[in-house]
């Protein structure tokens, strides 16, 4: 069978051409263009598989580089038989390639529906603006979802902060003010001044008219007290009757003026029975080295020196 295989004996296809030098250039250039083209695609197919190693069907790729190179094998026996008669060959050539023809066939059917199933460029551009629409919808819902827990937040933090019958600062949120205002006092060497005021005769005020009246003037006196300060000063209150006010950038002198625009301001408060509601006013400025401690008890103690005095007045020294 070897020796058949290797027989070149037969009779060569040159007679056909009849050895005519048009027919001849042609089928050789012909021939010799498509085995070049018939190595190089099983080449770049083969190159495909391995750097593309996510691809569904490589064993079909594979198919078709055995299919395309086994093509140009037997045009290039064509060439060689111009010369030569090796059939038995060209024959074996023809059978492997027709075999592997028949099976690139076979399985190529068999792939069609999972082939067809994979989307087009259209279908795939569909899908990705599709994509990018939930994208956009899932980042508004975010932008929402973000907005609206940081109002949650807020509310909250006021909430916390807020001292619920006068609206003002709580006493935590007032003592939280004068330490920051304390820390920047001290770094940037600024003047900072401290009020305390307490209500003359609040208790009277609840044993005669009730409680109700007396969170009644507690929130309008409060209301008075936000409204005479400036927009940079905190105002708080420190429990009970007693309200905290913490003024920046603000000397002892100033912060005196400040108080007893304030204690003017409480005054035109009264009862729903016309009783005149007045305050009490210690006044603190800070000194190199005071702490928040030293300076609410300093306001506090010219409170009471202030009642003691008479009330109705505003202290700013011992």
């Amino acid at each position: 069978m070897l020796d058949h295989f290797m027989d070149g004996s037969f009779m060569p296809h040159g007679y056909c051409l009849q050895w005519r030098g048009d027919l001849l250039f042609m089928t050789l250039v012909g021939d010799g263009l498509t085995v070049l083209a018939y190595g190089l695609i099983p080449i770049a197919l083969i190159q495909l598989v391995r750097q593309r190693t996510d691809l569904r069907f490589n064993h079909i790729f594979l198919l078709f580089a055995a299919f395309i190179a086994f093509c140009g094998l037997t045009h290039a026996i064509n060439i060689l038989n111009i010369w030569h008669g090796y059939y038995y060959f060209a024959g074996v050539a023809k059978l492997i390639t027709g075999i592997i023809s028949i099976s690139t066939a076979y399985v190529l059917w068999k792939l069609l529906p999972a082939i067809i199933e994979i989307p087009s460029v259209a279908q795939l551009r569909e899908q990705n603006q599709r994509l990018l629409e939930a994208q956009e919808e899932l980042r508004q819902a975010n932008l929402s979802l973000e907005e609206k827990v940081r109002v949650r937040t807020e509310a909250l933090q006021k909430l916390a902060n807020t001292d619920q019958l006068t609206q003002l600062n709580n006493r935590g949120a007032i003592l939280d003010n004068l330490d920051n205002e304390l820390k920047r006092t001290e770094r940037y060497k600024h003047n900072l001044s401290v009020l305390m005021l307490d209500l003359d005769l609040f208790k009277e005020i609840n044993d005669k008219f009730g409680h109700l009246e007396g969170d009644n003037v507690l929130s309008n006196v409060a209301a008075k007290i936000k409204d005479t300060c400036r927009q940079t000063d905190s105002v708080g209150r420190y429990g009970g009757e007693e309200f905290l006010a913490i003024l920046p950038e603000t000397t002892l002198q100033d912060a005196e003026e400040m108080a007893n625009r304030i204690r003017l301001a409480v005054s035109e408060c009264q009862t729903k029975d016309g009783v005149k509601i007045t305050c009490s006013i210690g006044v603190s400025s800070y000194q190199t080295g005071d702490t928040a401690v030293e300076l609410i008890n300093m306001a506090d103690n010219r409170v009471y020196k202030a009642k003691n005095l008479g009330r109705n007045m505003v202290v700013f020294e011992d």
